[in-house]
């Protein structure tokens, strides 16, 4: 029977385990997207913590494409070397480790590009980030080269995968959606073309990756009125798994859906994880590729018994490792209690430019020992 300390594989990748660190904004990049010191030894720790896969916080892929003070990118050539310090720092400890490749679209502001209006497939007021600026076709195509681009960079850097981020809100799911999309082009209108950005976003970095998997952060339900649910997701998913894709990881939500956001707070008991299985379920369905759960995933019992059914084949979390970067070793050391991430966000307030994101528990601990 499958568990979690189960070797596994995505696409010709063997893993350790079936437990992957889902990528999260890590704000340890300088001012221009490069990687610094600390962002090294962030992935040394998970690696050593014991995780099977490192999926790399979102990379951008255009220079209008950033979203946050911090963020990695992989928009010039120049990005690979620190980037390679990172696949380095994670093979020399054992682990695996993707990039996950984005362009956030318009959910940014013009301080973060330059001055520059966001983009989007139409102008459709984002009601918190404002009015975008639509893409051109010519544009749209140019967005489909460059992710390739930076899945080339990807290879060159020496990561094991590379993840395509279609969730959340950013570029590629807001193609999807009927909300946000409405073009009449050759990337809009019919599912079909909504759909397609998406698919020549794959093509192009599978033409790029070389031997190593692709697969692809998916909204399958964006809980926002109007916008994408299975009914777009589930046809998008099953055409990516025919068209060779190596996995999915199953997500929802966004900046606009309230309490339904992929990180959601109050995960206290085990009745209250896993709250996106429904959605996996759903994609298990329709593919034959790796499927990828995530969502308030806290305890080992939940998690053994999401493996076993046999829904999907990899579990992801991002807040508990950031709590405990070693959390994966002290499970399987036979130390079973839950998670210690209180699931409060409080990590999101402790992202200060240089620093990186923090467990608020633990930043406040260590401010009291300073004081004392």
């Amino acid at each position: 029977m499958v568990d979690m300390f189960t070797p596994g594989k995505l696409g010709n990748l063997e893993l350790d385990n079936r437990l992957m660190r889902s990528a999260v904004w890590e704000a340890m990049a300088d001012e221009n997207g490069f990687v610094t010191d600390s962002l090294v030894d962030c992935s040394r720790a998970l690696a050593e913590g014991g995780v099977g896969l490192i999926i790399l916080g979102y990379s951008h892929i255009q220079p209008n494409g950033r979203q946050q003070p911090g963020q990695t990118a992989l928009f010039c050539d120049e990005h690979v070397a620190g980037m390679r310090r990172v696949t380095d720092a994670v093979h020399e400890a054992g682990g695996k480790v993707s990039t996950q490749i984005v362009h956030v679209g318009p959910q940014t502001n013009p301080d973060m590009i330059g001055g520059e209006t966001p983009v989007a497939p139409s102008e459709v007021d984002h009601r918190i980030f404002g009015m975008p600026r639509a893409l051109t076709t010519e544009e749209v195509w140019k967005l489909v080269e460059d992710f390739g681009h930076a899945a080339r960079r990807s290879v060159e850097a020496g990561f094991d995968a590379i993840q395509i981020h279609g969730a959340h809100g950013y570029l590629v799911s807001q193609f999807i959606s009927p909300l946000w999309n409405q073009r009449t082009d050759e990337f809009g209108g019919s599912l079909e073309g909504r759909m397609r950005f998406a698919v020549e976003v794959y093509e192009s970095v599978r033409r790029n990756a070389g031997d190593i998997p692709v697969f692809i952060k998916l909204n399958v339900d964006d809980f926002v009125e109007g916008s994408t649910t299975p009914d777009d997701s589930l046809p998008l998913a099953s055409k990516l798994d025919e068209l060779g894709i190596d996995g999915i990881e199953v997500s929802a939500g966004g900046a606009l859906s309230g309490g339904k956001g992929p990180a959601r707070t109050k995960i206290r008991e085990p009745q209250d994880e896993a709250y996106l299985m429904d959605l996996a379920r759903l994609v298990r369905r329709e593919v034959e590729c790796t499927v990828i759960g995530m969502g308030g995933f806290r305890s080992p019992e939940v998690i053994n018994e999401t493996l076993a059914s046999g829904d999907v084949d990899f579990i992801s979390m991002a807040r508990p490792l950031i709590r405990e970067p070693g959390l994966i070793n002290r499970w399987r050391s036979g130390q079973t209690a839950r998670s210690l991430c209180e699931s409060c966000n409080g990590c999101y307030k402790t992202l200060q430019y240089g620093k990186g994101i923090q467990c608020l528990v633990e930043y406040k601990a260590k401010e009291r020992a300073r004081a004392c």
